[in-house]
């Protein structure tokens, strides 16, 4: 196993070509008031593995690929099941709900 960091995330976005941006939390405990404190950075990565928004993914740094990017998807850990129109079929049948239980009171 080589000394390269690895990381794992979540993918924002997969709009551009062969480019993800994927998002990495972490908590760590502040070093005056020891509260334990979220933070998240976004990292863009090479993608050969065509990931979309919302897979968990692993990615290795490498040597820069491009001025931004330093980072490669290594794997996809869990893949979000998500086709093209299936967020607006979630969103609409929503509405449908909520304006039944309108007519309902």
């Amino acid at each position: 196993m080589n000394k390269r960091r690895r990381l794992i995330g979540t993918v924002q976005s997969n709009k551009m070509d062969k480019t993800v941006v994927v998002e990495v939390s972490r908590t760590y405990q502040h070093p005056l008031y020891r509260k334990v404190v979220r933070g998240s950075k976004n990292y863009k990565a090479h993608d050969e593995l065509a990931c979309n928004v919302g897979d968990k993914v692993v990615i290795v740094e490498c040597a820069p690929v491009s001025r931004t990017k330093r980072f490669v998807v290594e794997k996809i850990i869990k893949a979000e099941i998500r086709q093209e129109g299936e967020l607006e079929a979630i969103t609409e049948e929503t509405l449908e709900a909520i304006a039944a239980e309108g007519e309902q009171e």
